[in-house]
């Protein structure tokens, strides 16, 4: 047991469902093998659980929230316990009369997702025809004086118009653009031969990104996240495994990051049958890779370790097949070479046609 750490924030997935089928999805890429979804009464309880093991961040996530009826209750609770209350949503299938509610009830921020600059380049995409619908979505949440923030998810195939999605965030007069590169997990790791850019690609973007930042200083934040696969180090993975985050699932487990049921071994515990700080204290997978005693080489002698905390093990498992590896992300990581020949397969395919592998319920479609 370990009570040095406390969770910030509560990143509660509440559903799998999604009307979208981007190619980068973080949801599991057997999805339609998961479970049912944890009802309402069991969410309401988590908040209260989390609120009192020292949340005071709720993230509403999914999938698409928007496809839960019961999205209303949980945004009264949220509002009743003081947590701050982010509402992170591709905009589909939302109304301006539902978001009014929201707003009422509580909430208090959006983070919408954009996935181009224009109709055919974001639809194909998103899979589905989404676009208009999202800007319509951006002017009620900017309309109700909700702060917003506009998410792009950047990959070889829209990094280009990095110059165009900072413009469209200005005409919204959006808070907040979010910048961030693909992260190579679930979806996005199998298709990552089609989304990873080049480094020129990169370098570009971030000097459009980084300009933008000092025009924009003040007036709306500019953030860039660069992607593991073109760092010298890599990032501290949710600040770090069971330290600050703490995810629940559609189905009720209990996780330090997104992904980390998709590594073998390790047992998570159920919000149905167990108490969250039951779990956050004592849940052996939580404890796991938590603090610095666990770490391999080169990480144990690197002065970096209370930084990165080792990177990501949900990568270095699915890069190297070891979760307990360095993440190969870091420039010192002995399988490093892995990640330098994803970036020269990039290069080779600069220029060539994008296909993508879409999510759906039987399986893999391409497009």
């Amino acid at each position: 047991m370990n009570h040095e750490y406390r969770p910030y924030t509560l990143i509660a997935e509440i559903t799998y469902r999604c009307p979208l089928r981007c190619p980068y999805c973080s949801n599991p890429i057997d999805y339609a093998r998961h479970g049912a979804e944890i009802d309402t009464d069991t969410w309401l309880r988590v908040f209260h659980e989390a609120e009192a093991l020292g949340v005071v961040q709720l993230n509403l996530t999914g999938g698409e929230p928007l496809l839960r009826d019961d999205l209303e209750l949980f945004i009264e609770k949220a509002s009743k316990l003081e947590l701050y209350t982010n509402l992170i949503t591709s905009g589909i299938p939302l109304t301006f009369e539902r978001l009014s509610r929201f707003r009422a009830l509580g909430l208090n921020s959006v983070q919408l997702s954009i996935q181009g600059t224009r109709p055919p380049e974001s639809d194909r995409i998103a899979g589905a025809p989404s676009f208009h619908r999202k800007l319509e979505a951006m002017h009620w949440v900017k309309s109700l004086e909700l702060p917003l923030t506009m998410n792009v998810v950047l990959h070889r195939d829209n990094i280009a118009d990095i110059a165009d999605f900072i413009k469209l965030a200005e005409d919204f007069s959006t808070d907040r653009i979010e910048l961030a590169n693909v992260q190579y997990l679930g979806w996005a790791l199998q298709n990552r031969s089609a989304l990873l850019p080049t480094r020129e690609q990169l370098e570009r973007a971030r000097t459009v990104a980084e300009h933008a930042r000092g025009r924009l200083q003040g007036k709306m934040e500019v953030v860039f996240v660069t992607p593991d696969y073109y760092s010298v180090y890599p990032k501290s993975c949710m600040d770090g495994w069971g330290r600050r985050f703490i995810v629940v699932n559609p189905e009720g487990f209990a996780l330090p990051c997104h992904l980390a049921q998709t590594i073998p071994g390790l047992h998570f515990e159920n919000v149905r049958q167990c108490h969250l700080e039951e779990i956050w204290h004592h849940s052996s997978s939580f404890n796991q890779f938590r603090g610095d005693g666990w770490l391999p080489d080169p990480c144990r002698t690197c002065d970096r370790r209370a930084r990165d905390f080792g990177g990501c093990r949900c990568q270095a498992f699915h890069v190297t097949g070891n979760a307990g590896a360095t993440d190969p992300a870091c420039s010192l990581s002995p399988d490093h070479g892995r990640i330098e020949s994803a970036r020269r397969q990039a290069s080779h395919l600069a220029g060539l046609p994008v296909l993508f592998e879409y999510r759906s319920g039987r399986g893999f479609t391409q497009t």
